[in-house]
């Protein structure tokens, strides 16, 4: 997998380039799911739960715990969400490729609006470790997207790699 990088852009605000990479892995992650069936994204390849679904089911966790949970201090439980994180991997039967991709896309849609438009020195209390500056929250999403495009493009390999 692999998306061209943003522009570069002038020193006056680092959270339009931040988010621009952003989104970025957010395309990677939804991307990894193409042309899948169902059984080859469930598909477990590692010992974890790791898998190609389970990676974009994390991913909308991601998206919610930070840009729903950190700014507006709803409780996971409330939001539907796991309380660990480990546990958003963890795939139900309901969870298809079509659903899961539509979820971690409306979750990115959300935390796009709700991101649109701020400086970089908002800070969001909702967090269960307290108070977090928006740029903080933006580079540990960019980081975790990161981490997990580089998961689900081994994992993408090897699934390919195995089709007849």
């Amino acid at each position: 997998m692999s998306a061209p990088d943003p522009a570069p852009l002038g020193a006056a605000s680092t959270l339009p380039l931040l988010a621009a990479f952003i989104d970025q892995h957010r395309e990677l992650l939804a991307a990894c799911l193409d042309d899948l069936d169902e059984e080859e994204a469930r598909r477990r390849l590692v010992p974890s739960r790791t898998t190609l679904l389970g990676l974009v089911k994390h991913a909308t966790f991601v998206e919610r715990v930070w840009f729903e949970e950190a700014r507006t201090g709803t409780s996971r439980v409330e939001l539907g969400l796991p309380a660990e994180a480990s546990d958003s991997f963890e795939l139900d039967d309901e969870d298809t490729v079509a659903s899961t991709r539509e979820a971690f896309l409306s979750a990115c849609a959300a935390s796009r609006a709700v991101t649109e438009g701020l400086v970089g020195d908002e800070v969001w209390t909702g967090n269960r470790r307290g108070p977090l500056p928006v740029q903080w929250i933006l580079l540990h999403v960019l980081r975790e997207h990161a981490q997990h495009c580089g998961h689900a493009d081994i994992l993408r390999e090897q699934v390919l790699a195995a089709r007849p």
